[in-house]
């Protein structure tokens, strides 16, 4: 069989057509934010045309839009809601702290608590906190570069690592503006990042360690010796892309040599994809590890963890490591009850069979109907790439990837019940509380996308 690409044309353009007609209550909520809200939206990433979709409540593994459409959730708060909606465990948890108080700018019990657990997850054992998947790149950066005494950072082109200035360099390039292989281009990832700036971030393509080690060489030799290494084990932006064998363990001997701190960015993979992440999954430890999203069970959070060499100058007070909200306690007692009575062993062999279920499902439609991509995912991270080739980088990513089929995808599944990731560089997060039933309802969707596109 073969994609029938005016009727995919056809299809986006019914089903947007549908999609608007469902959210009309999402059209006037959005009339009326634009009033006051910076393009409707709180962040630039909420953002659709003509109109996002305003969310009114969650409960479990559902959500339900301003106009009352009942939907499972795949999307997960960009994978931030591993546990579910409105979870009564964590609920109960804040409900308990609020009585005690809610912000002190001072340490509680419950930072302590949640270190340990870290320190045992990931094998790091010094650990600060911070409120976002931002801060906790940011930070590390710093402390990388304090403990270095360099200033350029190297980091994967395509990857996207938080929105302060040093790591919005190269995310979501043109391919024709990707530059050389060996030595692609530094381009700042919108207005308002300084020159200097870009100019300091050098990118590297994912999956290829000996490319990697020859900028780093040539770096050097230019006076401008990475500090760090910044990476996401497994690229979570392009889909999901997942280390080739070897890679990784490649990437840590190459910095170890050169004397570069390597930076797991484990905002995105962190618990999703196991208990103690990409580190303990892929068996590679870096320096410094960054989290946040389904750390905070729906509350803002993050942290950082890192060795004793390396976190030595926070405690030696090289570096200021600070924030106001920093473990702040209402947060510390979400994240404390996420650890210790949530995310269990036994969540994690559900959300494994749920992610196998679901790889296996669109996997057989792939098959049957001779689609040109693959199912491809981790614990509770997955995707659908509409590639005829295996993605490894951005290059290939930028090459292969059907852009119309992704549209469509997410089109076909928002008029189905299924909450997806606005943007074809998303993937599905799963949550404990997903079903089998939830699973079945992606699998029929992605089965009736791969028959309508197929008819003649």
């Amino acid at each position: 069989m073969s994609i029938n690409m005016e009727r995919v044309a056809e299809l986006t353009e019914s089903e947007g057509r549908r999609l608007n007609e469902r959210t009309r209550g999402s059209q006037r909520m959005y009339e009326r934010a634009s009033e006051h809200l910076a393009g409707g939206v709180a962040s630039s990433y909420q953002l659709r045309d003509p109109w996002p979709i305003y969310l009114e409540r969650g409960q479990g593994p559902k959500v339900w839009d301003v106009d009352g459409n009942e939907m499972w959730d795949f999307h997960n708060g960009f994978g931030s809601m591993l546990q579910g909606h409105a979870h009564p465990v964590i609920g109960r948890a804040v409900a308990e702290r609020y009585a005690l108080g809610t912000h002190f700018a001072a340490p509680t019990e419950d930072a302590v608590v949640v270190g340990d657990n870290l320190a045992e997850r990931w094998g790091l054992p010094k650990w600060r906190y911070t409120n976002s998947g931002s801060e906790s790149t940011m930070d590390a950066i710093r402390i990388a570069r304090a403990y270095t005494g360099r200033d350029t950072v190297m980091k994967i082109f395509g990857s996207y690592h938080g929105h302060h200035d040093t790591v919005m360099v190269s995310i979501g390039v043109p391919y024709d503006q990707i530059g050389d292989h060996d030595a692609p281009a530094s381009l700042s990832y919108g207005a308002g990042i300084p020159d200097a700036v870009v100019r300091m971030t050098v990118p590297v393509h994912f999956n290829d360690a000996r490319s990697m080690e020859q900028r780093i060489i040539q770096l050097e030799a230019e006076g401008r010796k990475p500090a760090c290494v910044i990476m996401e084990p497994a690229m979570m932006n392009l889909g999901v892309v997942l280390p080739e064998p070897g890679y990784l363990e490649a990437v840590r001997e190459i910095t170890e040599r050169h004397g570069v701190v390597l930076i797991f960015d484990e905002v995105k993979t962190g618990l999703c994809i196991g208990p103690g992440g990409a580190t303990r999954r892929f068996g590679v430890r870096p320096d410094l590890v960054t989290m946040a999203k389904a750390l905070g069970g729906g509350l803002p959070s993050g942290a950082i963890g890192g060795t004793e060499e390396v976190m030595s100058v926070v405690e030696d007070h090289s570096v200021y490591q600070v924030g106001t909200y920093n473990g702040n306690p209402l947060v510390m007692a979400a994240v404390r009850a996420n650890l210790e009575q949530v995310l269990s062993p036994e969540a994690y062999e559900h959300l494994d069979h749920l992610n196998d279920r679901i790889l296996a499902g669109c996997n057989r439609v792939i098959e049957a109907y001779d689609l040109p991509g693959y199912a491809v995912g981790l614990g509770g991270k997955g995707c659908v790439t509409f590639s005829p080739e295996k993605v490894i980088d951005y290059e290939t990513f930028k090459e292969h990837q059907n852009e119309a089929l992704s549209d469509l995808a997410w089109l076909f599944n928002m008029n189905r019940g299924i909450f997806m990731t606005p943007g074809r560089e998303e993937e599905w997060t799963l949550s404990v509380t997903h079903t089998d039933e939830a699973i079945d309802a992606y699998v029929d969707c992605f089965e009736e996308l791969a028959e309508a596109i197929t008819s003649k």
